[in-house]
């Protein structure tokens, strides 16, 4: 099973072929270092002095694919995030350029088992726990194949998918694959990380995908939407309350610990702001470095904070960043008043006054976005308002729908499998294999 990854986009791309390529599979062979520029005028691609026009799209296909790689420029990886930065990726497959919104996409078409092996290492630390990165293998592999089958249905029933809601003084979008038109999935955050072969240095990933190798999760007779974030928090969200409004029973609210107990109900302010100031005795709560160092890579691990947070503005800073955010001029922001919580206490439903006009924003990630320069940690705070301005105090790192992974790898570390692993986070579902 191939599959198409979206790894960057630009006027202008620079890659270098390490060994042989065939355009098209067929003909002139190339080899070296590249570049394919568009603009108004057409698309042209550069190798040293030579410029030759390019007709869009195009496929590079390794000769030899074992022994071939192509690299790539400044591909930017955590886009939008704090932690967003550019490296140059090395990749094993075939290089497609498509042209997209005035520009160039490079893409890799690849085996699915192979685009694993560097999935579950970007996401976190080739050195993690083998039954960490087995359940991370089974649910990425899952999540994906979902994906296609979701995409297929949508275009033999000739859906729209839609993702954006504007209903007079309320604005409503979330997030999702379905953004990406000509491809799968994207290669950071936003779908899976897939960070290229240098990411996948570590006998224990070949050993967690081969172990795996065609196992879903499924529910019924589907293979499961399985979504992951990095920390709950403490209790992980319902699909619905994220995404759109489509209930899957496996992705539903769990307390992360032994047992099923979850505690007070946290869709009111009242239980929310204790359970924002507690520290519970659940899994993702933890400050284990060894534990930690296995699960977050080097950029990830410059965010310590992750399991509680807090963060303030200044009555004007809050304003300026809305106005920047949103595209919309609030004046004075005088109140950010939740109207509506999940079962994780993350807001789904915020109103934001003004001394100008009122908003109310949603999903989780458009308030994350709107109240940061890149995301809120996530969107489970509470709100205090001050002399000087807003307090947010708030609990977990992502979305919280599906697998945590700081709890999962807390899991690990005292013994659970890795399907006892997945039979915690997705309540119902079980493993099937469905090819060889």
């Amino acid at each position: 099973m191939n599959i198409t990854v979206g790894i960057l986009s630009g006027a202008e791309i620079r890659f270098f072929l390490h060994g042989e390529y065939r355009l098209g599979g067929e003909g002139k062979r190339y080899t070296g270092a590249f570049t394919v520029t568009r603009n108004h005028t057409g698309c042209t691609l550069a190798s040293g002095a030579e410029e030759v026009p390019l007709l869009l799209p195009v496929e590079f296909v390794p000769v030899e694919p074992e022994a071939a790689e192509f690299e790539l420029a400044d591909v930017t990886i955590g886009i939008d995030f704090h932690w967003e930065r550019k490296e140059d990726q090395r990749f094993r497959g075939a290089l497609q350029l498509i042209g997209e919104g005035g520009g160039v996409t490079a893409v890799n078409r690849l085996p699915l088992e192979e685009y694993l092996l560097s999935v579950i290492s970007s996401e976190m630390s080739a050195t993690s726990s083998e039954e960490l990165l087995k359940a991370h293998a089974v649910i990425s592999r899952s999540w994906l194949i979902a994906q296609q089958q979701k995409s297929r249905a949508l275009k033999e029933e000739r859906q729209t998918y839609r993702s954006l809601f504007r209903i007079g003084e309320e604005y409503i979008r979330w997030f999702d694959r379905e953004d990406h038109l000509h491809y799968d999935v994207c290669a950071d955050d936003h779908c899976q990380r897939y960070q290229g072969i240098q990411k996948a240095t570590a006998r224990p990933v070949y050993n967690a995908v081969q172990a795996t190798r065609g196992e879903v999760l499924m529910y019924g007779e589907h293979i499961c939407d399985a979504r992951f974030s990095k920390c709950c928090g403490g209790v992980s969200e319902y699909f619905e309350n994220v995404w759109e409004p489509v209930c899957h029973p496996y992705l539903q609210a769990v307390y992360d610990a032994p047992g099923p107990a979850l505690p007070a109900d946290l869709t009111t302010e009242a239980n929310s702001a204790r359970w924002v100031q507690s520290r519970p005795e659940v899994f993702c709560n933890t400050r284990d470095t060894r534990i930690l160092s296995e699960v977050l890579n080097d950029y990830d691990r410059e965010t310590p904070d992750f399991f509680r947070w807090e963060v303030c503005y200044g009555r004007e800073e809050l304003s300026a960043l809305l106005r920047e955010r949103l595209e919309v001029d609030f004046g004075e922001v005088t109140g950010l008043i939740p109207l509506e919580r999940g079962a994780s206490g993350r807001i789904i439903r915020l109103k934001i006054e003004g001394t100008k006009r009122n908003l109310v924003i949603g999903k989780e990630l458009l308030i994350r976005k709107a109240l940061s320069r890149s995301h809120l940690y996530s969107s489970a705070f509470t709100v205090e308002q001050t002399a000087e301005g807003f307090r947010l105090r708030g609990a977990g790192w992502g979305h919280g729908v599906g697998l945590c992974q700081i709890g999962a790898a807390v899991m690990s570390s005292r013994g659970y499998s890795y399907r006892e692993i997945l039979a915690h986070y997705f309540p119902g579902s079980r493993i099937e294999k469905k090819y060889q």
